[in-house]
């Protein structure tokens, strides 16, 4: 029996109706998922604005959008570097003075797989210091904005939170003793999902107006483990992108689209694929293993993060 609320084919973007006067942010928006989000959201008549670290690659993006769609197409971006707290909080000063509303804030962006332990310019490892602790702070920085729009954050995670410890390394976050490309990517998803469930709690307990949503893009073909990844997994992905097992960064895009627009949505889900693996397939609710919702855990990891970015969020 199908139970997915979309039907046989999952959501789609036919889903959508007209965007017009809609604002979307997406970080990591110039290649991959992101890139694909922002097509649709432009095709929908919406404006996005991307929130990206290179400057020529999200120049040349915004040029092949408004190839795409027209000189009259709304995008533009914002550099912003997640690695860099510094770079985040410019780039939210920026939005908060010239975006007048934000509908929604995907926050997409991740690195994957880095093959020998890296540091960010704060001192964090840098799949915890990009993925979970710099989307951490542009959504408190943006938080009010975002609630003053009615809007919502989705929270792009990855199936890859179940493949890891399981829990939160609190002893050492910085993985020196214990690094591992793989583990330690899946210890910076597991993060952002804990979070995510977190702020959700903490919006609810403080009777607030944003919604929040947790989702997964399955297995997409997307430039992320080679952007980031070493050798041998590029290698690997490389291949099995060529196999059904992998799914378009187009499909990949699906989940946060969805999470980013779609009324009616249950905030304590999480959405993606759900075919074999849940790598690809129809989008709709996926299973969520309990320990993502470890209360305990969730609450200590908001407190270092707090401590960790320098930043209360005021809730």
């Amino acid at each position: 029996m199908n139970t997915n609320k979309f039907g046989k084919k999952g959501w789609t973007p036919n889903n959508i109706d007209n965007l017009k006067g809609k604002t979307f942010l997406i970080t990591g928006a110039n290649t991959g998922a992101g890139f694909e989000a922002a097509k649709i959201l432009l095709s929908k008549d919406a404006e996005v604005v991307m929130l990206n670290r290179n400057e020529q690659k999200s120049q040349k993006a915004t040029e092949e959008l408004k190839e795409q769609f027209g000189t009259t197409a709304k995008i533009s971006f914002i550099i912003m570097d997640l690695a860099s707290l510094d770079s985040v909080r410019n780039a939210a000063k920026e939005v908060n003075e010239t975006i007048s509303k934000i509908d929604a804030l995907i926050c997409n962006a991740a690195i994957a797989q880095v093959p020998k332990l890296k540091f960010t310019t704060d001192g964090f490892e840098s799949q915890l210091g990009v993925n979970h602790y710099g989307h951490f702070l542009l959504c408190g920085l943006l938080y009010e904005k975002i609630e003053q729009s009615k809007g919502r954050i989705v929270v792009v995670g990855s199936e890859g939170y179940k493949m890891g410890i399981k829990t939160i390394q609190f002893d050492d976050m910085n993985w020196n003793s214990n690094y591992h490309p793989m583990n330690t990517y899946c210890h910076s998803k597991l993060a952002q999902i804990m979070f995510a469930y977190e702020l959700q709690d903490r919006i609810k307990t403080a009777n607030k107006n944003v919604k929040i949503y947790v989702c997964h893009p399955g297995a997409s073909a997307t430039s992320l483990i080679k952007n980031s990844g070493g050798l041998r997994d590029r290698i690997i992905f490389g291949l099995l992108s060529m196999t059904p097992l992998v799914q378009s960064a187009e499909k990949g895009a699906y989940p946060e689209v969805m999470c980013a627009t779609e009324e009616k949505l249950n905030q304590k889900a999480y959405y993606g694929p759900t075919g074999k693996m849940n790598w690809t397939g129809p989008v709709g609710v996926c299973k969520l293993e309990p320990y993502a919702k470890d209360k305990s855990v969730a609450t200590k990891l908001w407190t270092v993060s707090e401590k960790a970015t320098n930043y209360k969020w005021n809730l």
